[in-house]
Protein backbone atom coordinates (compact mmCIF):
# COMPACT_ATOMS: atom_id res chain seq x y z
CA UNK A 1 0.00 0.00 0.00
CA UNK A 2 1.38 3.42 -0.96
CA UNK A 3 1.83 6.27 1.51
CA UNK A 4 -0.99 8.10 -0.29
CA UNK A 5 -3.33 5.11 0.19
CA UNK A 6 -2.37 4.80 3.87
CA UNK A 7 -3.10 8.49 4.41
CA UNK A 8 -6.45 8.24 2.66
CA UNK A 9 -7.36 5.14 4.68
CA UNK A 10 -6.42 6.85 7.98
CA UNK A 11 -8.55 9.91 7.15
CA UNK A 12 -11.49 7.72 6.13
CA UNK A 13 -11.24 5.54 9.27
CA UNK A 14 -11.10 8.59 11.54
CA UNK A 15 -14.01 10.26 9.80
CA UNK A 16 -16.11 7.11 9.85
CA UNK A 17 -15.52 6.70 13.60
CA UNK A 18 -16.74 10.26 14.27
CA UNK A 19 -19.74 9.76 12.01
CA UNK A 20 -20.69 6.55 13.81
CA UNK A 21 -20.65 8.35 17.14
CA UNK A 22 -22.97 11.15 16.06
CA UNK A 23 -25.30 9.72 13.36
CA UNK A 24 -27.98 7.06 13.35
CA UNK A 25 -26.90 3.74 11.74
CA UNK A 26 -28.81 4.22 8.46
CA UNK A 27 -27.22 7.61 7.82
CA UNK A 28 -23.83 6.24 8.85
CA UNK A 29 -24.20 3.33 6.44
CA UNK A 30 -25.05 5.61 3.48
CA UNK A 31 -22.07 7.88 4.14
CA UNK A 32 -19.80 4.84 4.53
CA UNK A 33 -20.87 3.53 1.13
CA UNK A 34 -20.26 6.95 -0.43
CA UNK A 35 -16.72 7.16 0.98
CA UNK A 36 -15.85 3.65 -0.15
CA UNK A 37 -17.08 4.48 -3.65
CA UNK A 38 -15.18 7.79 -3.66
CA UNK A 39 -11.95 6.02 -2.59
CA UNK A 40 -12.07 3.61 -5.54
CA UNK A 41 -14.45 5.13 -8.10
CA UNK A 42 -13.81 2.73 -11.01
CA UNK A 43 -15.09 -0.80 -11.36
CA UNK A 44 -14.43 -1.07 -15.09
CA UNK A 45 -13.86 -4.24 -17.08
CA UNK A 46 -10.20 -5.20 -17.71
CA UNK A 47 -8.49 -3.48 -20.64
CA UNK A 48 -5.20 -3.70 -22.51
CA UNK A 49 -4.49 0.04 -22.76
CA UNK A 50 -1.56 1.61 -24.63
CA UNK A 51 -0.78 5.35 -24.63
CA UNK A 52 0.85 6.59 -27.86
CA UNK A 53 2.35 10.01 -27.13
CA UNK A 54 3.64 12.58 -29.63
CA UNK A 55 7.02 13.75 -28.28
CA UNK A 56 8.02 15.92 -31.25
CA UNK A 57 10.02 19.14 -31.11
CA UNK A 58 6.90 21.26 -31.72
CA UNK A 59 5.74 20.45 -28.18
CA UNK A 60 7.23 22.79 -25.62
CA UNK A 61 8.69 21.40 -22.40
CA UNK A 62 5.92 22.79 -20.18
CA UNK A 63 3.27 21.39 -22.54
CA UNK A 64 5.01 18.01 -22.48
CA UNK A 65 4.63 18.05 -18.68
CA UNK A 66 0.90 18.78 -19.10
CA UNK A 67 0.56 15.65 -21.23
CA UNK A 68 2.22 13.61 -18.48
CA UNK A 69 -0.17 15.11 -15.93
CA UNK A 70 -3.12 14.25 -18.19
CA UNK A 71 -1.95 10.62 -18.39
CA UNK A 72 -1.49 10.37 -14.63
CA UNK A 73 -4.95 11.83 -13.96
CA UNK A 74 -6.49 9.42 -16.45
CA UNK A 75 -4.82 6.49 -14.68
CA UNK A 76 -6.99 7.22 -11.63
CA UNK A 77 -9.97 5.83 -13.55
CA UNK A 78 -8.26 2.54 -14.41
CA UNK A 79 -8.21 -0.52 -12.16
CA UNK A 80 -4.58 -1.39 -12.91
CA UNK A 81 -3.18 -4.87 -12.28
CA UNK A 82 -1.91 -7.94 -14.11
CA UNK A 83 -5.39 -9.50 -13.83
CA UNK A 84 -7.20 -6.18 -14.32
CA UNK A 85 -6.28 -3.36 -16.71
CA UNK A 86 -2.77 -3.48 -18.12
CA UNK A 87 -1.13 -0.25 -19.27
CA UNK A 88 1.67 0.28 -21.77
CA UNK A 89 3.14 3.49 -23.14
CA UNK A 90 5.29 4.51 -26.06
CA UNK A 91 6.31 7.94 -27.25
CA UNK A 92 7.46 8.90 -30.68
CA UNK A 93 9.26 11.59 -32.61
CA UNK A 94 11.39 10.64 -35.60
CA UNK A 95 11.58 7.15 -34.08
CA UNK A 96 9.40 5.12 -31.71
CA UNK A 97 10.60 4.81 -28.12
CA UNK A 98 8.71 2.26 -25.99
CA UNK A 99 8.68 3.36 -22.34
CA UNK A 100 7.02 0.28 -20.84
CA UNK A 101 4.98 -2.68 -22.08
CA UNK A 102 1.59 -3.99 -21.01
CA UNK A 103 3.27 -6.59 -18.77
CA UNK A 104 5.94 -4.32 -17.26
CA UNK A 105 4.03 -2.97 -14.25
CA UNK A 106 1.25 -4.36 -12.08
CA UNK A 107 0.22 -1.31 -10.04
CA UNK A 108 -0.91 2.25 -10.66
CA UNK A 109 1.92 3.66 -8.54
CA UNK A 110 4.56 1.97 -10.72
CA UNK A 111 2.94 3.24 -13.92
CA UNK A 112 2.67 6.78 -12.53
CA UNK A 113 6.36 6.81 -11.60
CA UNK A 114 7.33 5.58 -15.06
CA UNK A 115 5.29 8.37 -16.64
CA UNK A 116 6.96 10.96 -14.41
CA UNK A 117 10.38 9.64 -15.48
CA UNK A 118 9.67 10.08 -19.20
CA UNK A 119 11.98 12.46 -21.09
CA UNK A 120 10.99 14.61 -24.05
CA UNK A 121 12.37 13.33 -27.40
CA UNK A 122 11.96 16.67 -29.24
CA UNK A 123 12.46 15.28 -32.76
CA UNK A 124 10.10 14.68 -35.74
CA UNK A 125 6.47 13.48 -35.96
CA UNK A 126 6.27 9.92 -37.35
CA UNK A 127 2.71 9.14 -36.25
CA UNK A 128 2.21 6.39 -38.83
CA UNK A 129 5.35 4.61 -37.62
CA UNK A 130 4.07 4.81 -34.03
CA UNK A 131 0.69 3.29 -34.98
CA UNK A 132 2.46 0.49 -36.85
CA UNK A 133 4.62 -0.28 -33.78
CA UNK A 134 1.51 -0.23 -31.59
CA UNK A 135 -0.22 -2.78 -33.81
CA UNK A 136 2.74 -5.07 -34.58
CA UNK A 137 4.56 -4.98 -31.24
CA UNK A 138 2.78 -3.25 -28.33
CA UNK A 139 -0.35 -5.42 -28.61
CA UNK A 140 1.45 -8.75 -29.01
CA UNK A 141 1.35 -11.44 -26.32
CA UNK A 142 5.14 -11.18 -25.96
CA UNK A 143 4.63 -7.59 -24.79
CA UNK A 144 1.79 -8.36 -22.40
CA UNK A 145 -1.37 -8.27 -24.52
CA UNK A 146 -3.77 -11.01 -23.57
CA UNK A 147 -4.93 -13.55 -26.20
CA UNK A 148 -7.74 -12.44 -28.49
CA UNK A 149 -9.94 -15.33 -27.33
CA UNK A 150 -10.08 -13.72 -23.87
CA UNK A 151 -11.99 -10.80 -25.47
CA UNK A 152 -10.07 -8.15 -23.49
CA UNK A 153 -10.65 -4.79 -25.24
CA UNK A 154 -7.50 -3.37 -26.83
CA UNK A 155 -7.39 0.42 -26.50
CA UNK A 156 -4.83 2.81 -28.00
CA UNK A 157 -4.94 6.50 -27.05
CA UNK A 158 -2.94 8.73 -29.39
CA UNK A 159 -2.11 12.31 -28.32
CA UNK A 160 -0.58 14.55 -31.00
CA UNK A 161 -0.13 18.26 -31.71
CA UNK A 162 0.78 18.34 -35.41
CA UNK A 163 0.66 17.00 -38.93
CA UNK A 164 2.40 13.60 -39.33
CA UNK A 165 5.53 13.43 -41.44
CA UNK A 166 4.44 10.03 -42.74
CA UNK A 167 1.16 8.45 -43.89
CA UNK A 168 -1.33 7.31 -41.28
CA UNK A 169 -4.52 6.40 -43.14
CA UNK A 170 -3.66 2.86 -44.24
CA UNK A 171 -1.84 1.77 -41.07
CA UNK A 172 -4.56 3.22 -38.81
CA UNK A 173 -7.24 1.37 -40.79
CA UNK A 174 -5.19 -1.83 -40.49
CA UNK A 175 -4.86 -1.36 -36.72
CA UNK A 176 -8.60 -0.83 -36.31
CA UNK A 177 -9.28 -3.89 -38.47
CA UNK A 178 -7.00 -5.87 -36.13
CA UNK A 179 -9.37 -5.06 -33.27
CA UNK A 180 -7.63 -2.05 -31.72
CA UNK A 181 -10.00 0.70 -30.62
CA UNK A 182 -8.22 4.01 -31.25
CA UNK A 183 -8.89 7.29 -29.46
CA UNK A 184 -7.28 10.22 -31.30
CA UNK A 185 -6.66 13.44 -29.35
CA UNK A 186 -5.44 16.50 -31.23
CA UNK A 187 -4.05 19.60 -29.56
CA UNK A 188 -3.83 22.99 -31.28
CA UNK A 189 -3.65 23.28 -35.06
CA UNK A 190 -4.16 19.61 -35.86
CA UNK A 191 -6.08 18.76 -39.03
CA UNK A 192 -9.39 17.24 -37.93
CA UNK A 193 -9.48 15.19 -41.15
CA UNK A 194 -6.24 13.46 -40.16
CA UNK A 195 -7.55 12.78 -36.65
CA UNK A 196 -10.63 11.16 -38.17
CA UNK A 197 -8.49 8.90 -40.37
CA UNK A 198 -6.77 7.71 -37.17
CA UNK A 199 -9.64 7.39 -34.68
CA UNK A 200 -12.26 4.66 -34.51
CA UNK A 201 -15.92 5.13 -35.36
CA UNK A 202 -18.07 6.83 -34.21
CA UNK A 203 -15.77 9.85 -34.42
CA UNK A 204 -17.93 11.78 -31.96
CA UNK A 205 -16.74 9.39 -29.24
CA UNK A 206 -13.21 8.61 -30.40
CA UNK A 207 -11.88 11.84 -31.93
CA UNK A 208 -11.30 14.94 -29.81
CA UNK A 209 -9.67 18.30 -30.58
CA UNK A 210 -8.71 20.93 -27.98
CA UNK A 211 -7.22 24.36 -28.59
CA UNK A 212 -4.11 23.99 -26.43
CA UNK A 213 -2.41 21.76 -23.87
CA UNK A 214 -4.00 23.64 -20.97
CA UNK A 215 -7.40 22.42 -22.19
CA UNK A 216 -6.45 18.75 -22.47
CA UNK A 217 -7.51 18.24 -18.85
CA UNK A 218 -11.09 18.99 -19.91
CA UNK A 219 -11.13 15.58 -21.62
CA UNK A 220 -10.67 13.74 -18.32
CA UNK A 221 -14.42 13.76 -17.61
CA UNK A 222 -15.10 12.55 -21.17
CA UNK A 223 -12.87 9.50 -20.79
CA UNK A 224 -13.94 8.91 -17.20
CA UNK A 225 -17.40 7.91 -18.40
CA UNK A 226 -15.90 5.63 -21.07
CA UNK A 227 -13.35 3.89 -18.83
CA UNK A 228 -15.28 3.63 -15.57
CA UNK A 229 -18.19 1.35 -14.91
CA UNK A 230 -20.31 0.15 -12.03
CA UNK A 231 -21.14 3.49 -10.38
CA UNK A 232 -24.21 5.62 -10.83
CA UNK A 233 -22.81 9.13 -10.46
CA UNK A 234 -26.33 10.50 -10.87
CA UNK A 235 -27.34 8.83 -7.60
CA UNK A 236 -24.20 10.08 -5.87
CA UNK A 237 -25.12 13.67 -6.72
CA UNK A 238 -21.57 14.59 -7.79
CA UNK A 239 -22.25 14.61 -11.54
CA UNK A 240 -22.13 18.42 -11.91
CA UNK A 241 -25.08 18.56 -14.32
CA UNK A 242 -26.80 21.96 -14.36
CA UNK A 243 -30.29 20.62 -15.14
CA UNK A 244 -30.61 16.84 -14.81
CA UNK A 245 -28.50 13.69 -14.84
CA UNK A 246 -29.60 10.59 -16.75
CA UNK A 247 -28.23 7.09 -16.08
CA UNK A 248 -27.87 5.19 -19.33
CA UNK A 249 -25.27 2.87 -18.84
CA UNK A 250 -23.06 5.92 -18.29
CA UNK A 251 -24.39 8.98 -16.58
CA UNK A 252 -24.97 11.87 -18.98
CA UNK A 253 -26.25 15.37 -18.43
CA UNK A 254 -29.52 16.44 -20.02
CA UNK A 255 -31.01 19.90 -20.43
CA UNK A 256 -34.62 21.01 -20.15
CA UNK A 257 -36.59 21.61 -23.33
CA UNK A 258 -35.48 24.84 -24.96
CA UNK A 259 -31.87 24.39 -23.80
CA UNK A 260 -28.91 22.53 -25.26
CA UNK A 261 -25.82 21.05 -23.65
CA UNK A 262 -22.62 23.09 -23.80
CA UNK A 263 -19.35 21.44 -24.99
CA UNK A 264 -18.35 20.82 -21.34
CA UNK A 265 -21.11 18.19 -21.20
CA UNK A 266 -22.53 19.59 -17.96
CA UNK A 267 -23.93 23.11 -18.26
CA UNK A 268 -26.83 24.22 -20.44
CA UNK A 269 -27.43 27.21 -22.69
CA UNK A 270 -30.65 28.67 -24.04
CA UNK A 271 -31.10 27.27 -27.55
CA UNK A 272 -31.94 30.77 -28.74
CA UNK A 273 -28.40 31.87 -27.85
CA UNK A 274 -26.87 29.26 -30.17
CA UNK A 275 -27.04 28.44 -33.87
CA UNK A 276 -28.75 25.11 -33.14
CA UNK A 277 -32.35 26.24 -32.84
CA UNK A 278 -32.98 26.05 -36.58
CA UNK A 279 -34.92 29.31 -36.76
CA UNK A 280 -34.13 31.21 -39.95
CA UNK A 281 -34.85 34.66 -38.52
CA UNK A 282 -35.59 34.87 -34.79
CA UNK A 283 -35.66 32.44 -31.90
CA UNK A 284 -37.89 33.49 -29.00
CA UNK A 285 -37.72 31.84 -25.58
CA UNK A 286 -41.11 30.57 -24.45
CA UNK A 287 -40.90 29.43 -20.85
CA UNK A 288 -39.05 26.11 -20.85
CA UNK A 289 -39.23 25.90 -24.65
CA UNK A 290 -38.82 28.23 -27.65
CA UNK A 291 -40.50 29.23 -30.89
CA UNK A 292 -39.38 30.71 -34.21
CA UNK A 293 -40.52 34.12 -35.47
CA UNK A 294 -39.92 35.98 -38.70
CA UNK A 295 -38.92 39.57 -39.31
CA UNK A 296 -41.54 42.09 -40.36
CA UNK A 297 -42.71 41.36 -43.88
CA UNK A 298 -42.02 37.63 -43.63
CA UNK A 299 -44.26 34.73 -42.59
CA UNK A 300 -43.35 31.44 -40.97
CA UNK A 301 -43.16 28.56 -43.45
CA UNK A 302 -44.83 25.19 -42.96
CA UNK A 303 -41.78 23.69 -41.22
CA UNK A 304 -42.19 26.31 -38.42
CA UNK A 305 -38.47 27.13 -38.75
CA UNK A 306 -37.86 28.92 -42.05
CA UNK A 307 -39.43 32.12 -43.31
CA UNK A 308 -40.87 32.97 -46.71
CA UNK A 309 -38.64 35.66 -48.20
CA UNK A 310 -39.50 38.96 -49.76
CA UNK A 311 -37.74 39.69 -53.04
CA UNK A 312 -36.71 43.34 -52.68
CA UNK A 313 -33.45 44.80 -51.41
CA UNK A 314 -31.07 43.39 -54.06
CA UNK A 315 -27.42 43.91 -53.06
CA UNK A 316 -23.82 42.86 -53.64
CA UNK A 317 -22.61 41.46 -50.31
CA UNK A 318 -18.97 40.67 -49.50
CA UNK A 319 -17.96 38.86 -46.30
CA UNK A 320 -14.54 39.78 -44.88
CA UNK A 321 -13.65 36.92 -42.52
CA UNK A 322 -10.85 36.83 -39.94
CA UNK A 323 -8.88 33.58 -40.29
CA UNK A 324 -6.09 34.42 -37.82
CA UNK A 325 -4.48 31.90 -35.47
CA UNK A 326 -6.20 33.42 -32.39
CA UNK A 327 -9.52 32.17 -33.73
CA UNK A 328 -8.69 28.45 -33.68
CA UNK A 329 -10.00 25.68 -35.99
CA UNK A 330 -13.11 24.91 -33.91
CA UNK A 331 -14.28 28.53 -33.80
CA UNK A 332 -13.51 28.93 -37.52
CA UNK A 333 -16.11 26.22 -38.16
CA UNK A 334 -18.62 28.29 -36.14
CA UNK A 335 -17.82 31.32 -38.30
CA UNK A 336 -18.57 29.25 -41.41
CA UNK A 337 -21.93 28.31 -39.85
CA UNK A 338 -22.56 32.02 -39.22
CA UNK A 339 -21.88 32.89 -42.88
CA UNK A 340 -24.21 30.15 -44.10
CA UNK A 341 -26.90 31.30 -41.68
CA UNK A 342 -26.77 34.79 -43.23
CA UNK A 343 -26.78 33.29 -46.74
CA UNK A 344 -29.94 31.33 -45.88
CA UNK A 345 -31.77 34.59 -45.16
CA UNK A 346 -30.94 36.18 -48.54
CA UNK A 347 -32.72 36.06 -51.89
CA UNK A 348 -29.76 34.86 -53.94
CA UNK A 349 -30.13 34.53 -57.72
CA UNK A 350 -28.72 35.93 -60.97
CA UNK A 351 -31.02 38.95 -60.64
CA UNK A 352 -31.13 38.98 -56.83
CA UNK A 353 -28.43 39.27 -54.19
CA UNK A 354 -24.86 38.22 -55.07
CA UNK A 355 -22.34 37.12 -52.41
CA UNK A 356 -18.54 37.10 -52.35
CA UNK A 357 -16.12 36.21 -49.54
CA UNK A 358 -12.51 36.96 -48.66
CA UNK A 359 -10.59 35.42 -45.77
CA UNK A 360 -7.61 37.17 -44.27
CA UNK A 361 -4.77 36.41 -41.93
CA UNK A 362 -1.24 37.65 -42.65
CA UNK A 363 -2.36 37.69 -46.30
CA UNK A 364 -5.73 38.14 -48.01
CA UNK A 365 -7.34 35.32 -49.97
CA UNK A 366 -10.43 35.57 -52.17
CA UNK A 367 -12.50 32.46 -51.47
CA UNK A 368 -15.09 33.32 -54.13
CA UNK A 369 -16.13 36.46 -56.01
CA UNK A 370 -19.51 38.16 -56.37
CA UNK A 371 -20.04 36.75 -59.85
CA UNK A 372 -18.93 33.21 -59.10
CA UNK A 373 -22.07 31.62 -57.57
CA UNK A 374 -25.74 32.50 -58.05
CA UNK A 375 -27.50 30.03 -55.72
CA UNK A 376 -27.52 29.78 -51.95
CA UNK A 377 -26.58 26.09 -52.01
CA UNK A 378 -23.51 26.63 -54.20
CA UNK A 379 -22.35 29.46 -51.92
CA UNK A 380 -22.78 27.33 -48.79
CA UNK A 381 -20.82 24.51 -50.40
CA UNK A 382 -18.00 26.94 -51.18
CA UNK A 383 -18.04 28.16 -47.57
CA UNK A 384 -17.84 24.56 -46.38
CA UNK A 385 -14.70 24.00 -48.48
CA UNK A 386 -12.87 26.97 -46.98
CA UNK A 387 -9.51 26.11 -45.37
CA UNK A 388 -8.51 27.90 -42.16
CA UNK A 389 -5.47 30.15 -42.74
CA UNK A 390 -4.43 30.39 -39.09
CA UNK A 391 -1.67 33.01 -39.09
CA UNK A 392 -1.55 36.77 -38.33
CA UNK A 393 -4.35 39.37 -38.40
CA UNK A 394 -4.09 42.18 -40.98
CA UNK A 395 -7.63 43.54 -41.07
CA UNK A 396 -6.50 46.75 -42.76
CA UNK A 397 -5.09 44.83 -45.73
CA UNK A 398 -8.36 42.92 -46.01
CA UNK A 399 -10.39 46.15 -46.04
CA UNK A 400 -8.11 47.54 -48.75
CA UNK A 401 -8.60 44.41 -50.88
CA UNK A 402 -12.36 44.60 -50.38
CA UNK A 403 -12.45 48.29 -51.38
CA UNK A 404 -10.12 48.03 -54.39
CA UNK A 405 -11.11 44.64 -55.81
CA UNK A 406 -14.11 42.83 -54.34
CA UNK A 407 -16.80 45.14 -55.79
CA UNK A 408 -15.05 45.65 -59.14
CA UNK A 409 -16.76 44.59 -62.36
CA UNK A 410 -14.08 41.96 -63.04
CA UNK A 411 -15.09 40.21 -59.79
CA UNK A 412 -18.82 40.44 -60.46
CA UNK A 413 -19.72 43.81 -58.97
CA UNK A 414 -22.81 45.35 -60.58
CA UNK A 415 -23.43 49.06 -61.27
CA UNK A 416 -26.22 50.82 -59.40
CA UNK A 417 -26.43 47.99 -56.83
CA UNK A 418 -26.19 48.46 -53.08
CA UNK A 419 -22.73 47.42 -51.84
CA UNK A 420 -22.60 45.81 -48.38
CA UNK A 421 -19.71 44.30 -46.43
CA UNK A 422 -19.84 42.19 -43.26
CA UNK A 423 -16.49 42.22 -41.44
CA UNK A 424 -15.93 39.51 -38.82
CA UNK A 425 -12.93 39.66 -36.46
CA UNK A 426 -11.90 38.25 -33.07
CA UNK A 427 -8.99 40.53 -32.13
CA UNK A 428 -6.77 43.57 -32.66
CA UNK A 429 -5.45 44.07 -36.17
CA UNK A 430 -1.71 44.12 -36.81
CA UNK A 431 -2.16 47.02 -39.22
CA UNK A 432 -4.25 50.19 -39.43
CA UNK A 433 -7.95 49.78 -40.25
CA UNK A 434 -9.19 53.37 -40.26
CA UNK A 435 -7.84 54.52 -43.66
CA UNK A 436 -9.39 51.81 -45.82
CA UNK A 437 -12.58 51.54 -43.78
CA UNK A 438 -13.07 55.29 -44.23
CA UNK A 439 -12.41 55.11 -48.00
CA UNK A 440 -14.85 52.23 -48.39
CA UNK A 441 -17.61 54.00 -46.48
CA UNK A 442 -17.00 57.26 -48.36
CA UNK A 443 -17.46 55.40 -51.64
CA UNK A 444 -20.91 54.22 -50.54
CA UNK A 445 -20.12 50.76 -49.17
CA UNK A 446 -22.17 49.89 -46.08
CA UNK A 447 -20.06 48.05 -43.49
CA UNK A 448 -21.35 45.86 -40.66
CA UNK A 449 -18.63 45.08 -38.10
CA UNK A 450 -18.90 41.97 -35.90
CA UNK A 451 -16.46 41.28 -33.07
CA UNK A 452 -16.12 38.25 -30.81
CA UNK A 453 -14.01 37.76 -27.68
CA UNK A 454 -10.91 39.96 -27.66
CA UNK A 455 -12.09 42.16 -30.53
CA UNK A 456 -11.19 45.80 -29.83
CA UNK A 457 -14.23 48.08 -29.60
CA UNK A 458 -12.42 51.15 -30.98
CA UNK A 459 -11.34 49.24 -34.08
CA UNK A 460 -14.88 47.98 -34.59
CA UNK A 461 -16.16 51.58 -34.40
CA UNK A 462 -13.62 52.68 -37.01
CA UNK A 463 -14.71 49.86 -39.32
CA UNK A 464 -18.51 50.02 -38.94
CA UNK A 465 -20.80 52.44 -40.75
CA UNK A 466 -22.60 55.19 -38.84
CA UNK A 467 -24.53 55.17 -36.61
CA UNK A 468 -22.53 52.44 -34.81
CA UNK A 469 -25.54 51.14 -32.90
CA UNK A 470 -27.01 50.02 -36.23
CA UNK A 471 -23.86 48.53 -37.75
CA UNK A 472 -21.65 47.31 -34.88
CA UNK A 473 -22.21 43.97 -33.12
CA UNK A 474 -20.11 42.45 -30.35
CA UNK A 475 -20.26 39.33 -28.16
CA UNK A 476 -17.90 38.21 -25.39
CA UNK A 477 -17.77 34.60 -26.61
CA UNK A 478 -18.76 32.38 -29.51
CA UNK A 479 -21.63 31.01 -27.40
CA UNK A 480 -23.39 34.36 -27.99
CA UNK A 481 -22.82 34.25 -31.72
CA UNK A 482 -26.34 33.01 -32.46
CA UNK A 483 -27.78 36.03 -30.69
CA UNK A 484 -25.83 38.62 -32.68
CA UNK A 485 -26.50 36.70 -35.90
CA UNK A 486 -30.23 37.17 -35.40
CA UNK A 487 -29.76 40.87 -34.60
CA UNK A 488 -27.67 41.33 -37.73
CA UNK A 489 -30.27 39.60 -39.92
CA UNK A 490 -32.99 41.82 -38.47
CA UNK A 491 -30.97 45.00 -39.02
CA UNK A 492 -30.03 44.04 -42.60
CA UNK A 493 -33.68 43.38 -43.42
CA UNK A 494 -34.81 46.70 -41.93
CA UNK A 495 -32.08 48.59 -43.80
CA UNK A 496 -33.04 46.91 -47.09
CA UNK A 497 -36.69 47.79 -46.44
CA UNK A 498 -35.84 51.44 -45.73
CA UNK A 499 -33.72 51.63 -48.89
CA UNK A 500 -36.57 50.12 -50.92
CA UNK A 501 -39.00 52.72 -49.56
CA UNK A 502 -36.53 55.53 -50.30
CA UNK A 503 -36.11 54.32 -53.88
CA UNK A 504 -39.89 54.18 -54.34
CA UNK A 505 -40.15 57.74 -52.98
CA UNK A 506 -37.48 59.00 -55.39
CA UNK A 507 -39.26 57.39 -58.34
CA UNK A 508 -42.62 59.11 -57.56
Amino acid sequence: MTQHSIAVQWVCDSLLTKLHEHFVPSVFENITNFLLVAENPCKAIPLDFVFVIDSSRSIRSNDYEKVKTFIINLLQFLDIGHDATRVGLLQYGSVVQPEFSLNTYGSRAEVEQAVKNMEHLATGTMTGLAIQYTMETAFTEDHGARPLNMHIPRIAMIVTDGRPQDTVKEVAAEARKAGIQIFAIGVGRVDMKILKTIGSEPHSEHVHLVANFSQIESLISVFQSKLCGGIDYCDLGIHGCEHSCISLPDCVCKCRKGYTLRPDGKTCVDVCQTLEHGCEHQCVANGSSYMCKCFEGFILAEDKRSCKKCHDGVMDLVFVIDGSKSLGPANFELVKQFVNSIVDSLDISRTGTHVGLIQYSTKVRTEFTLGQYVTGDSIKQAVGRMQYMGRGSRTGSALRHMFESSFSSREGGRPNTQQVTIVFTDGRSQDDVSEWASKAKSSGITIYALGIGKAIEQELREIASEPNEMYLYYAESFEKMGEITQKLKSRMYMNKKLESLENQHLQT
